[in-house]
């Protein structure tokens, strides 16, 4: 297979800068024909009249068909297409490995079913994330397996006007796990460190950050929807540097996914993971108990928390880091309660 043709940031330092992509634009199929005209009635109906109604249905069958028939057409020349581009290397990736068509085609497609249709994800609050430029979303982390980070990216993209793509930060155990590693990097996922955030902050990106961690998404049941610590609040300094937003997200519904009830630290230890969940269908009942159960989940997002307006050495000043840090988690934690508080059922 050719390679991918790569896109530079520009000035050819470690990662460098580039234009960012252009929203998805969606084509709407859908298309109508022309209907037999009725002749005109007189006081009854008329075998002339009868005659131009099932002509007029006939032609309104014919141009349903012809609709048909014409979007499976262009389906299938699009993914004709698609395919070709993969095989011959004609598809770009950037420096970070990010592949926007493949994203857009592949991934997102194979994640939005159970988006729409076994979470039944809403979204409120969308209209926080700006339309252009950077910002730096914050999330509460949850669920046993990251499926929060992937819903949380496919809703930002599927419901913003704008249609942006939203670019995690993820853990290194990410980038160690084999096709895991390369998959990430496809969806446009990079490593946890600040000198790649702000890289995808100044250029423009929405950037997304789970502070909690390891400690988060796996933390017992018993105490689901209590944030853990937020760290020594990096995100806050890459934000300072970057002059972005902060805009706080609360995530309900994934913490019933995957009840965990015990930890075989033991075997975490062995295995090189920071856990081992136990829960009340795995391992009991072998790869059928990895399947996540269908809690209706809500994402609300936050009014942003501006930081254009500090000068450049608020950055390493710990004091304000800590004071926006414990605002933003304050933020998520209260908002995580609220909703609580409205959700009528954990599964519908």
């Amino acid at each position: 297979m050719a390679d991918a043709k790569v896109i530079p940031f520009g000035d050819g330092e470690r990662r460098g800068s580039g234009k960012a992509p252009k929203p998805k634009t969606r084509v709407n199929g859908r298309g109508g024909g022309r209907l037999a005209p009725v002749p005109e009635q007189s006081s009854g109906p008329s075998d002339g009249a009868r005659q131009g109604a099932e002509g007029a249905a006939e032609g309104a069958e014919g141009a349903g068909a012809v609709t048909g028939a014409g979007s499976w057409e262009r389906k299938l020349a699009s993914g004709l297409s698609f395919l070709r581009r993969r095989v011959t290397g004609e598809y770009e990736v950037d420096e970070f490995g990010y592949d926007k068509e493949l994203t857009d085609q592949v991934l997102m497609a194979a994640f939005r079913p159970l988006y729409e249709k076994y979470f039944r994800v809403e979204v409120k609050g969308i209209e926080n994330i700006p339309d252009s430029g950077g910002a730096l979303i914050v999330a509460n982390h949850s669920g046993t397996l990251p499926l929060d980070g992937l819903m949380l990216q496919v809703g930002v993209h599927d419901n913003h006007p704008a249609g942006r793509h939203l670019r995690l930060l993820a853990a290194d155990l990410v980038f160690m796990l084999p096709v895991v590693n390369e998959l990430a990097r496809k969806a446009g996922h990079t490593l946890a460190c600040a000198e790649d955030a702000q890289r995808l902050l100044e250029r423009g990106e929405v950037v997304g950050v789970m502070p909690e961690g390891f400690k988060g998404i796996g933390k017992p049941f018993s105490e689901r929807y209590k944030l853990q610590r937020f760290g020594r609040g990096g995100f806050v300094s890459t934000a300072l540097k970057a002059g972005v937003p902060i805009v706080p997200c609360s995530i309900v519904g994934a913490e019933e996914i995957y009840p965990m009830i015990g930890n075989a630290r033991t075997l975490a230890r062995i295995l090189g993971f920071p856990y081992f969940p136990i829960t009340p269908t795995f391992p009991w009942l072998g790869p059928l108990g990895m399947v996540p159960l269908p809690t209706k989940w809500t994402i609300q997002f936050g009014e942003p928390i501006p930081t254009d307006g500090y000068p450049l050495e608020a950055a390493e000043d710990p004091m304000l880091m800590f004071n926006l840090t414990d605002q933003v988690r304050e933020t998520i934690q209260h908002t995580l309660y609220k909703l609580l508080v409205q959700r009528r059922s954990v599964f519908f």
